[in-house]
C-alpha cells in the first residue's frame, strides 16, 4: 500500500507529538490504544488502528520503566504494528512482532538520550542558582525536541520502508542473539519488578487478604475458557465493589462517631 505525503507528514506530526508526551505532557495521547486509532484514521482505516491498538495495549500494560530501565517503547511499537497491519495487510500477530524490532530501536533511543541529558543535571541546577528560569525552559525543550524528532523519524522511516526496513533490523538482531534474549529476559522481569514496586508503595498489611483472593479469582477466571478473555474486567468490578463497599461503611462507621451515637440508646 502506498501512501499519500499528507499521510507521511501527519504521521510524522502525530509521533512527535506523543513521543513528548510518554514523558512530558502526560496526556495518555501515546498509549498504543490512542494512538492506533489515530494512525488508523490517518491511513484511512480506523477499525484496524483501534483493534491494533487495543490489542498492542493489552501487551504493554505490564511494562514499566523503573529507574533508568526501559522496556521496548510502546509508542514506536504500537505505531509500526498499525502501519504493518494496514500497509502490508498483516494479521495483527505478524504485524506485532514485526513491530518488536522498532520497539527495542526505541528502548535504545530513550535509554540513550536519557544518559547523554543526565550530565546537564548539573547546568540546570546552575541556572537554578542564577535564577535563570529561561536556560531551564530550552533546556527541557531540546530534550523534548530531540526525543519526539527520534521518534517520528524512526516512525516515518517504517512507514516509507515498510516490511524491508523491519525485517532488516530483525535480521540486526538475529546477529547478536545473545542480546535479544537478555533485553527478552529483561523485559519480561520489567513487569513482575513493576508491580512489586507498586504493591510495597500502596499495600498494607489489612490488604493482604483482598490481594490474596484477587490473585486466587484471576488464576480460577483465567481457567474458564469463556471468561478468561474477560478475567482483568472482572476482576476490576469485584475490587470496585469492595472498595466501595469499605468506603461506605468506613463513612458509615464515621457519622454515627462523630454524632456521638451508638451504646445503650439504640439497642447495640
Amino acid at each position: 500500500m502506498d501512501f499519500s505525503i499528507l499521510q507521511i507528514v501527519l504521521v510524522f506530526l502525530w509521533v512527535f507529538i506523543i513521543g513528548i508526551d510518554q514523558f512530558d505532557l502526560l496526556e495518555s495521547l501515546y498509549q498504543p490504544i490512542v494512538s492506533g486509532a489515530v494512525i488508523g484514521a490517518i491511513l484511512g482505516d480506523l477499525p484496524t488502528g483501534l483493534v491494533v491498538g487495543g490489542t498492542y495495549q493489552l501487551m504493554t500494560i505490564g511494562n514499566m520503566p523503573v529507574g533508568g530501565a526501559q522496556p521496548p517503547n510502546a509508542v514506536i511499537g504500537g505505531v509500526m504494528a498499525v502501519v504493518f497491519a494496514i500497509g502490508s495487510d498483516m494479521e495483527i500477530d505478524a504485524a506485532m512482532g514485526l513491530a518488536v524490532p522498532f520497539a527495542v530501536v526505541g528502548q535504545y533511543m530513550v535509554t540513550l538520550l536519557f544518559t547523554a541529558m543526565s550530565p546537564m543535571m548539573s547546568v540546570a541546577d546552575k541556572m537554578a542558582e542564577k535564577g535563570d528560569h529561561k536556560g531551564i525552559v530550552r533546556l527541557n525543550y531540546l530534550a523534548m525536541g530531540i526525543l519526539g524528532l527520534a521518534f517520528a523519524t524512526v516512525c516515518t522511516l517504517g512507514l516509507i520502508g515498510g516490511k524491508a526496513m523491519g525485517e532488516g533490523l530483525q535480521a540486526a538482531f538475529d546477529a547478536v542473539p545473545w542480546l535479544m534474549t537478555g533485553l527478552s529476559a529483561a523485559g519480561g522481569m520489567m513487569r513482575f519488578v513493576g508491580f512489586a514496586t507498586l504493591l510495597r508503595i500502596m499495600l498494607s498489611n489489612d490488604h493482604w487478604g483482598i490481594y490474596f483472593a484477587g490473585f486466587t479469582m484471576a488464576t480460577i477466571i483465567g481457567y474458564i475458557p469463556a471468561l478468561s478473555g474477560s478475567a482483568l474486567v472482572l476482576i476490576a468490578f469485584v475490587g470496585i465493589a469492595l472498595a466501595l463497599s469499605d468506603f461506605q461503611t468506613g463513612v458509615a462507621i464515621k457519622n454515627v462517631t462523630a454524632n456521638g451515637n451508638g451504646g445503650d440508646d439504640d439497642g447495640i
